[in-house]
């Protein structure tokens, strides 16, 4: 299946031109027979290219379509097609595209002048070091998933250990892979190499899929909350419950927790698939390779760092406080309005700073970078199709408020415990502690002076060396037009703000389901798949954002 000989370039177009006359105005290329043999050359090879991306596209069209039937017919025909099935069904394809990434590592990659072009915008640091870290997170929740799975090995089916043990492989040498030849512009078995990659990518659509749809643990988990309360009420019944052991809950914590982080893991490999396989035979010129690439250097900015750092600063503490409230048993309803009036502040700071930073870019007359790679396109069909889960999510909710105001949870009291005494008490402890003895005020005086002289001292040194840094940095500064410096500082500033919005979701923080009131209002199943449809896209926003944040910040 190598069309390896139909993209040959033809050297004798290049002879011949550098042969040729001055004057050309008189000449007509069509009738030489080496111009029209090198045309028909570059045209062939187009629409082999063309033909293998059709056919590649069709084959994954086809596993998508596949995969989805029977995803949404166990949804809803739980009886003719179970979730057993459906895991059958993606541990196979998981299989075949070990093979063909093995095939690839060893085979495809290692033959001669396999790999003459690497595309340097493609595989960014960020985008393989999310890679990995989201791949991480997939590990142990396929960990978590056997561990528990084990533990009621009587009443779990034997594909619940064997398909998260067949991930995990899957995840390690995707991982890999992607680390190593996210940048290939393969020039060898085009086409075969297409339909590796296009059945990867869609593999882990239906993997995200299945994780946007499948709510079975959750569901098995209230099941067993439930399960409790009949059994301290005298009613029994036989359900496949997690016994009262610390390493059951920590597999059940530990799966829920982990569990957005496996469909951000699918999303981005997507991305970094589809580049590469745009890349496929892609012959780069030497106008798209970077001989200078932009690094990233602290300068040109104040205010932008200042006030990204406080809007991390105090995100972190409004999420440590939610974090708190919400894992107690009856979170109280002002942690919520703390949560989201974070929210209301910031997002409209934000959007202004993005407002003006558009505006002065556009004033900017300054060459773009107007050449055409894939991952350019991509990047910006992502930020739109990401946007889209966020903003679906707001306006279902801004319905259930609406709609649903009068149907809140009740019975949502804040429990504050005040104790004055302790306090008291402990803090005339330390002012007995602090006091000192009569007879050695002398010797405390002479040791205190000395100590005073030294860190005087070292003061002293400490304040030139920030003075001298201090003028270095504002002589940068000011050298820098107001145009360059207003973009450092908002595009820093808008870096920070989406490294906070992106830990906070990415880590527990999910108001959206854990407020209650959308749930109650759309039902448990139905705003589950809402959520885990528009969370990952909304944290998959923001992590891109920052990539395209932090390439204006040092393009500035």
């Amino acid at each position: 299946m190598s069309d390896k000989k139909v993209s040959r370039p033809c050297h004798h177009c290049k002879s011949r031109s550098a042969s040729a006359p001055t004057d050309t105005s008189k000449i007509h290329y069509e009738k030489f027979w080496l111009y029209r043999h090198c045309s028909s050359v570059q045209q062939r090879d187009r629409q082999a290219q063309k033909a293998g991306q059709l056919f590649s596209g069709l084959l994954a069209m086809n596993v998508v379509f596949l995969g989805s039937a029977f995803i949404s017919s166990m949804i809803f025909n739980q009886v003719a097609i179970t979730l057993a099935d459906v895991w059958i069904l993606l541990s196979i394809l998981k299989v075949l595209c070990l093979f063909w990434i093995i095939y690839y590592l060893l085979g495809t990659s290692r033959q001669p002048h396999a790999v003459l072009y690497r595309d340097s915008h493609a595989g960014a640091i960020w985008i393989r070091g999310s890679v990995l870290l989201f791949g991480t997170c997939s590990i142990l929740l396929n960990v978590f998933h056997i561990g528990y799975s084990t533990i009621l090995v009587q009443c779990k089916s034997r594909v619940e250990i064997v398909f998260p043990s067949i991930g995990i492989l899957f995840i390690c040498t995707q991982a890999y892979f992607l680390w190593h030849h996210s940048k290939d512009c393969i020039q060898v078995q085009h086409n075969f190499t297409r339909c590796g990659l296009m059945l990867t990518i869609a593999t882990n659509l239906l993997l995200w899929l299945l994780a946007v749809t499948n709510d079975t643990l959750h569901v098995e988990i209230e099941s067993q909350l439930r399960e409790v309360e009949r059994r301290f009420s005298g009613n029994e019944t036989t359900l496949c419950t997690c016994p009262n052991t610390t390493i059951c809950k920590v597999f059940q914590k530990g799966y829920i927790l982990l569990y957005p982080f496996n469909t951000e893991y699918c999303l981005v490999c997507c991305s970094v698939l589809y580049v590469m396989w745009k890349n496929v035979g892609r012959r780069i010129s030497h106008h798209h390779v970077l001989h200078t690439k932009p690094k990233f250097k602290l300068q040109g900015v104040v205010f932008g760092p200042l006030l990204g750092t406080a809007a991390v600063i105090i995100g972190a503490c409004v999420f440590m406080i939610y974090q708190i409230q919400a894992t107690s048993l009856a979170p109280s309803r002002q942690v919520f309005v703390i949560y989201y009036s974070y929210y209301i502040v910031l997002l409209p700071l934000m959007s202004v700073g993005a407002v003006i930073g558009t505006i002065i870019h556009a004033l900017e007359k300054k060459e773009l970078d107007t050449l055409k790679n894939p991952t350019r396109s991509l990047d910006v069909v992502l930020l739109m199709g990401a946007a889209l889960g966020q903003i679906g999510m707001s306006y279902f909710s801004v319905v259930a408020a609406t709609e649903a105001k009068h149907a809140r949870h009740a019975g949502q009291h804040t429990v504050a415990a005040e104790l004055p005494g302790e306090e008291e008490t402990t803090l005339s402890s330390k002012q007995e502690h602090s006091q000192t003895p009569p007879g050695k005020e002398e010797d405390t005086k002479e040791q205190n002076g000395e100590a005073y002289s030294q860190r005087r001292v070292s003061v002293l040194e400490l304040g030139q060396e920030i003075r001298k840094a201090s003028l270095s940095y504002i002589h940068t500064y000011s050298h820098l037009s107001w145009k360059r410096r207003v973009l450092r500082e908002i595009s820093f500033f808008l870096v920070l703000c989406n490294i906070i919005l992106w830990v906070m979701p990415t880590f527990g923080a999910h108001p959206v389901f854990e407020n209650g009131m959308e749930r109650s209002f759309y039902g448990y199943s139905t705003w589950f798949v809402i959520v885990n449809f528009g969370l990952p896209l909304g944290v998959f926003y923001r992590m891109h954002s920052v990539g395209g944040l932090l390439e204006v910040y040092v393009t500035a």
